[in-house]
């Protein structure tokens, strides 16, 4: 009997054995299963995004004194010496503002007559670009895909003498074909319309330049964007309210801060905020430029 129990038992123990190594042998397959799905899954997770890194960008100012870099002496000061400022570090300003100049006489230095022709224009004794417009054609060193063009003019080209004269038509052209350039060079043209001098009308600063017409027709020639700087230009004096004054340009009042005591050019502070205005509308038609401001 005794010898029956122990028979028994160890059938019992090898048969209970047997079903355990069969249960660990089936769910091996479905845990090598789950091992295999989650590495599968970690394999196909997208990676992270790079970070977008910002292009270099060259910002050329084309124009006169209101957009100049400043000579000497407190005025007057180019609203286009502030522009830098309103960047960021991805951003460099090449200001090639000359002072005096009309569209014209920029473009031609030095090979503008004194004299009209029979089309009311101003003769050209040469076609030869001036050293500024053919350094930024330069293929190495000047105007490259991504850069962007300020131009403005327009004050000076109202002269009714040579050589700084320029007839409507000739402007458009002449504007037209410095946006086209820049196009052809993969750069960004930004033409904007003559910052406004202060004039009253009672209590309220008035429009005093010309050309604005023309702006806009060579914007839509190229499909430019154009800025409106004479308008914005209004709007602030108003806003400040400029009008009426007594034409003090002293430095002690509002206009003195703001112009020099030509009611034309700007003081520093007058240039910051012209080239603030400049910059707000760049945001506010979008241009991818404005990714860059501060």
């Amino acid at each position: 009997m005794r010898n029956l129990r122990i028979l028994i038992t160890t059938a019992l123990m090898i048969a209970l054995s047997s079903v355990g190594v069969s249960a660990a042998s089936a769910a091996d397959p479905v845990a090598t299963n789950c091992t295999s799905a989650s590495h599968a899954q970690a394999q196909a997770a997208p990676a992270p995004a790079a970070r977008t890194v910002a292009a270099p960008v060259t910002v050329w100012l084309a124009g006169d004194s209101t957009m100049a870099n400043p000579s000497s002496g407190r005025c007057p000061v180019g609203w286009g010496s502030q522009f830098d400022a309103l960047f960021n570090s991805d951003v460099t300003v090449k200001n090639q503002a000359v002072g005096g100049r009309s569209i014209q006489t920029w473009l031609y230095e030095g090979n503008v007559s004194s004299t009209k022709g029979s089309d009311g224009e101003c003769r050209l004794t040469s076609t030869t670009y001036s050293s500024r417009w053919q350094a930024m054609l330069n293929s190495t060193t000047g105007m490259k895909a991504g850069d962007y063009l300020f131009i403005q003019f327009g004050i000076n080209d109202s002269s009714s003498t040579c050589p700084r004269h320029v007839g409507p038509a000739r402007y458009q052209q002449l504007m037209t074909m410095m946006a086209q350039a820049a196009l052809a060079r993969g750069a960004h043209p930004v033409l904007l319309t003559p910052v406004a001098a202060i004039t009253c009308s009672g209590g309220t600063a008035t429009k005093n330049r010309g050309f604005v017409n023309e702006t806009f027709a060579a914007g839509s020639a190229t499909r430019a964007p154009v800025i409106d700087l004479q308008t914005l230009s209004v709007s602030l004096y108003n806003s400040l309210h400029f009008c009426p004054n007594n034409g003090d340009y002293s430095g002690s009042g509002p206009l003195g801060t703001f112009f020099c005591n030509d009611h034309t050019h700007f003081d520093t502070y007058g240039a910051q905020r012209v080239a603030g205005l400049v910059a707000g509308d760049v945001r506010r038609q979008n241009l991818p430029l404005a990714a860059y401001l501060k």
